[in-house]
């Protein structure tokens, strides 16, 4: 499972980049600059009760003297008449807070977190002071998403984290801690747009987003029985990532352990195997005997014997396994049964509808005689009476294997009704990224 760092990452580490800009120190001692440096410098207006009383409050918070510079601080604050007093007063307190917090956690990341909310005042007040600078506020901001996803207050850490980004903050773990705090907010959908956010930020960088960022949002809208969104998940993961595992687990989530997976009949979960198998994604004997399995229960018998001996020949299935030795013993015998191709060919060609046809051609596709299993399922969908998306997701089939991946796309987008259309996508992103290396061969 993805880990979002969502633990406060310490202020002073937020603070850092804003020292560069804060510098009290020199506006402390400014009043004594005289000609053109003095006019170089930023115009800051500090009135001389302030600035007699902030010297020694700075000088303790640079020493990390808290004890002492605690009635210091507020000496400082006491004395604020204007406008940029009244900043850098602020920065004290937020300076003093920040480094009190960090004596007491003594490196105990857990007390420190616990204890954050004592700079929540003070962050606040610099958030709202004008004269912030814009991206040290954004970097304020998000820390104070950050303390609130900690006290587990999910909506308002999720606005803070929006003003975050509003105000430019660009940070990858951004979208990820928005994602984080929907999804323990209890909005899942949210949070798998959020990933999807982060994932286009990426790409856009030109960089790879982490494969465990698509899981992540895949289980958020499982989670929510999204099964429509799960499957985009699993086809973005695997156009990202396309390696055989990550078929496989697509695949298998899908049509086979996935809530999707009882509407599917055995049909349809053999035209899933066929995807698996051109893929050289089926992973073991289990894959291989299964497959056969289904292939013999629906009578097709010449395709489970090859199943089987591609399984031997890639060392996948042992020579004594009794399993697949049982399946191929029954596909020997479907094979008989049916006889040759070609007489069941000539009684597709006389029947007046398009069943045999259609069956003939699943036989012929199963052999990987692709041009016949075309030519038969075209004459299937011209007689009719049969299933045309069952048909047409064949007809595709067969023309990608065969090499034309032009003709199955144009194919595949006829399969309009789930889950046939979604079987088809699985099938039109194969063929968008590689498809068959060998027209003819793809199934070997």
């Amino acid at each position: 499972m993805m880990r979002i760092k969502t633990k406060a990452v310490r202020a002073a580490l937020l603070l850092a980049g804003a020292g560069a800009v804060l510098t009290p120190g020199m506006a402390l001692a400014q009043k004594d600059k005289k000609g053109a440096a003095a006019d170089a410098a930023p115009k800051v207006q500090l009135s001389d009760g302030f600035r007699k009383a902030a010297l020694p409050a700075q000088t303790a918070l640079q020493a990390k003297n808290w004890v002492e510079a605690e009635p210091l601080v507020a000496a400082a604050e006491a004395a604020v008449k204007t406008d940029d007093d009244k900043f850098y007063a602020q920065q004290f307190r937020l300076q003093l807070a920040d480094g009190t917090l960090v004596q007491r956690a003594n490196g105990d990341a857990n007390v420190y977190a616990q204890g954050e909310a004592t700079l929540i005042g003070p962050l606040d007040a610099l958030i709202a002071n004008p004269k912030l600078p814009q991206d040290t506020r954004s970097r304020f901001l998000f820390k104070r998403g950050q303390i609130e996803y900690g006290a587990k207050r999910y909506k308002e850490a999720i606005a803070f984290y929006d003003r975050a980004r509003e105000a430019g903050y660009n940070d990858p773990n951004l979208a990820l801690n928005i994602a984080q705090a929907r999804a323990d907010g209890g909005d899942l959908v949210g949070s798998a747009a959020a990933i999807r956010t982060a994932i286009d930020a990426e790409k856009a960088a030109g960089r790879k987003p982490p494969l465990e960022w698509y899981r992540y949002a895949r289980a958020k809208v499982a989670q929510a029985k999204l099964n429509a969104q799960v499957n985009d998940w699993s086809l973005l993961m695997v156009k990202d990532y396309p390696t055989a595992k990550h078929w496989r687990e697509a695949v298998l989530l899908y049509g086979f352990n996935g809530a999707a997976s009882p509407q599917l009949d055995k049909r349809a979960k053999i035209d899933l195997w066929r995807l698996l198998r051109a893929n050289k994604a089926l992973a073991d004997q289990g894959d291989y005997v299964e497959y056969a399995e289904d292939l013999g229960d629906v009578g097709l018998g010449a395709e489970a014997k090859a199943v089987i001996d591609e399984g031997r020949a890639a060392g996948k299935i042992p020579a004594a396994s009794g399993p697949a030795n049982m399946v191929y013993s029954e596909a020997q015998k479907q094979i008989a049964s049916d006889g040759p191709l070609d007489a069941l060919a000539k009684r597709a060609q006389a029947a007046p509808a398009g069943g045999p046809a259609a069956a003939t051609g699943d036989l012929a596709l199963g052999t990987g005689n692709y041009a016949r299993a075309i030519e038969l399922y075209k004459l299937a969908l011209t007689k009719g009476g049969v299933k045309v998306d069952e048909v047409n997701s064949h007809l595709a089939m067969a023309q990608a294997l065969s090499g034309d991946k032009a003709g199955a796309k144009t194919t595949f987008a006829l399969v309009k009704t789930p889950p046939r259309s979604d079987i088809a996508a699985y099938w039109v992103t194969w063929l968008d990224q590689a498809g068959p290396t060998e027209p003819g061969n793809a199934a070997e």
